[in-house]
């Protein structure tokens, strides 16, 4: 489906599902059109997915679409916002539509992956195939705009992100068995479905978003719950690091790759407290909402606020654990320097315990070195003996006193 729609929504699509593609989304149906709609949706809403660079190439004709579905356009300022692929997470409104820009957390490479300014700081490939966590070099940061309609929600995203095909995916997975009937009920009529086959299909667990603002809610859910499936990978390749760090053996020598680390995770903190920020305004603004006449638009009000908060919950985990491999790895560096201090202890009290051991007998060989004519001993034939003799029980002395006092024992982080 997804190459029969590309030369009718773009011509700058790159893959096979295409640079823009629209979906209704109905109670019980979702449809994946051909073209961008020219009037309002008798029941449900639209959802117009692009990738960045379609959006501004298609701007004219989707500021067309919105004016022939909703009434309204995009300001000029929230254009921009939704093109600039650089842009921290944040909420804003107007009183006919909102805007959200979510960043993504997740192991991909998009536009902004690895480029200069994109978020997260370079890393010396170099220092990095030492042993550094190839996992902070791959976490794609980019934008995702979202901007929500009464009847439609626009989503720009990042080009070549999974996130828009993996949700659409889903939402076009087949039905259940379960749910036959309710299926047999809700299929379209026989000559619309041979006319666009596989663009007509119920979500596979059979519960649609219910508004734009509830399929904004459930992608950015996606996102953060793509970050939380990288806890494990991410916690295992630091967890590496700091066993390296605290080898008693090994010298460490990748500081510049756990510099880079340290700055790649502080830098994950900030963008995690934008998105947590930018969720946290978007619940309050539902607290303005004014309450609906009727039970069930009052039932999903509910349901928004109690999506919302458990998007802000998943947020305030991943938060959580950013900051935890931020402080485990602080921890694993001033451990690691504490134990080369504790090592360098050691060692000098070895070599002051050995040097206690020679100094009597560097004294005594001094005093039989002076240059005195009558030095008792001196001139006997067993002084000699008597001197060796005298200085080999110092040493052994001051070993077995040493080595009762632990001065000269090996410690077990040796």
């Amino acid at each position: 489906m997804g190459r029969a729609l590309e030369p009718v929504l773009t011509d700058t699509s790159h893959g096979a599902k295409g640079a823009i593609r629209v979906f209704h989304i109905e109670p019980g149906t979702v449809r994946e059109l051909p073209e961008l709609p020219a009037a309002p949706p008798g029941r449900g809403f639209f959802w117009i997915a692009c990738n960045r660079p379609a959006f501004g190439a298609a701007l004219p004709r989707l500021q067309s679409m919105l004016q022939a579905t909703t009434g309204l356009q995009l300001v000029d300022l929230h254009v921009a916002d939704l093109l600039n692929a650089q842009l921290p997470s944040h909420y804003d409104y107007t009183s006919q539509y909102d805007v959200l820009v979510f960043r993504r957390l997740t192991a991909t490479q998009c536009d902004t992956a690895l480029a200069p300014g994109s978020g997260l700081p370079g890393t010396d490939a170099a220092a990095m195939g030492k042993g550094g966590p190839p996992v902070l070099r791959r976490i794609d940061t980019s934008p995702v705009g979202f901007a929500v309609f009464d009847q439609v929600l626009l989503t720009v995203h990042p080009e070549d992100c999974t996130v828009r095909d993996a949700f659409a995916a889903r939402l076009l997975a087949p039905p259940q068995p379960v749910a036959q009937a309710s299926v047999a009920a809700a299929s379209p009529a026989p000559a619309e479905a041979a006319a666009h086959p596989a663009a007509h299909a119920p979500v596979a667990n059979g519960r649609l978003p219910a508004s734009p603002a509830d399929l904004m809610l459930r992608v950015v859910n996606l996102i953060v719950d793509n970050y939380l499936d990288l806890r494990r990978e991410l916690s295992r390749q630091l967890d590496h690091w700091q066993a390296e760090l605290l080898k008693p053996r090994a010298r460490f020598g990748n500081w510049s790759a756990l510099l880079n680390a340290r700055l790649t995770l502080h830098r994950l903190d900030e963008i995690c407290e934008d998105q947590r920020a930018a969720v946290q305004d978007w619940v309050d603004t539902l607290e303005t909402w004014t309450p609906p006449d009727t039970m069930a638009a009052l039932r999903e009000l509910d349901l928004l606020k109690v999506r919302s908060r458990d998007v802000l919950e998943h947020i305030e985990r991943v938060v959580h654990h950013v900051r935890r491999l931020e402080q485990s790895t602080e921890t694993a560096v001033q451990m690691h320097f504490s134990v080369q201090s504790n090592r360098t202890n050691d060692i000098m009290r070895t070599l002051t315990a050995l040097t206690a051991v020679f100094l009597p007998l560097n004294l005594i060989a001094g005093i039989f070195g002076m240059n005195f004519e009558f030095i008792p001993l001196i001139h006997k034939q067993d002084g000699f003996w008597w001197a060796m003799g005298f200085m080999t029980v110092s040493a052994v002395a001051l070993i077995a006193i040493f080595w009762r006092k632990r001065y000269l024992a090996r410690t077990g982080q040796h």
